[in-house]
């Protein structure tokens, strides 16, 4: 089983006036939680490699790997799991982690304070040679995704276990709602970056222009597209409510052309909670 892992400094104090870093530790079930501090002179790779050392004599073995969803932790614990020959993933999915921080209460702090919030980076737009030709909204039933993908000659498929509609328990007459880019000549090199980017989520954002925003990796976000048509800017609403409907399930979908006969990249996608 994984372990889910945050390193951070925290609006906490030592006796002596010295900034603390507390270290926790969870897996998905919660069986597993720990929690240590450490003064801000201490914390390097070295405090946290004997923290794991500790966990891992406690546990009798080792995580398959580590998830990290905090990109300013992420450096420190890959070297120190790295000594220890256990695999890091930089992921937003660590619901047993945040969930945990987010019920601790920091009583030194005297402004508010969010312990998963993250400074995200203002999005931009999509490298021009990316780009294709058309894209639109679009739905599927719910019943019908991993019987039109799965096992398909798909150059990118995503659809791990735990999106699956019936997973997630959504009814099977559900619309699941997506996004559909015909991408042209470009489609499966656009296919390619998205996946090397690692999707996490596509939003609506509305402003002057609208804009339809792709959350990849920890923290990035680009520009797919802007748009004032307010047909657009409807069907864009009708997304977001179906996203409510869905459990936040929604797919990308980049093809060559709408000819139904190829595709070069599908993902089912899910909203996280921050």
């Amino acid at each position: 089983m994984p372990w889910q892992v945050d390193f951070y400094r925290r609006p906490l104090k030592d006796s002596t006036g010295q900034s603390l870093w507390e270290l926790l530790i969870c897996d998905p079930s919660n069986n597993l939680t720990y929690e240590a501090l450490c003064p801000q002179s201490e914390a390097n790779a070295n405090w946290l490699f004997g923290e794991f050392q500790k966990v891992i004599a406690s546990q009798k073995n080792q995580p398959e790997k580590i998830q990290v969803f905090r990109p300013q932790s992420l450096s420190l614990i890959e070297t120190a799991a790295q000594k220890l020959g256990i695999a890091v993933e930089a992921t937003r999915r660590t619901e047993s982690l945040k969930t945990w921080l987010k019920a601790r209460q920091y009583s030194q702090s005297g402004e508010s304070f969010d312990p998963i919030a993250l400074e995200k980076p203002p999005p931009i737009a999509l490298p021009e040679q990316l780009w294709g030709e058309k894209w639109r909204f679009a739905t599927l039933m719910a019943s019908d995704i991993e019987e039109s993908f799965a096992g398909q000659p798909i150059p990118i498929l995503e659809m791990p276990q735990f999106l699956l509609p019936i997973n997630l328990g959504i009814a099977s007459t559900l619309p699941v709602p997506g996004v559909v880019i015909d991408g042209g000549k470009q489609s499966l090199r656009l296919a390619r970056w998205i996946q090397e980017s690692r999707p996490v989520s596509l939003n609506y954002i509305p402003g002057a222009p609208d804009g339809l925003i792709l959350e990849t990796g920890l923290v990035d976000r680009w520009i797919v597209a802007t748009f004032a048509d307010e047909e657009v800017t409807v069907a864009a609403q009708i997304f977001e409510q179906r996203k409510q409907e869905t459990k936040g399930l929604h797919f990308l979908l980049v093809q060559p052309d709408d000819s139904g006969m190829t595709y070069s990249g599908f993902w089912l996608l899910q909203n996280v909670a921050e």
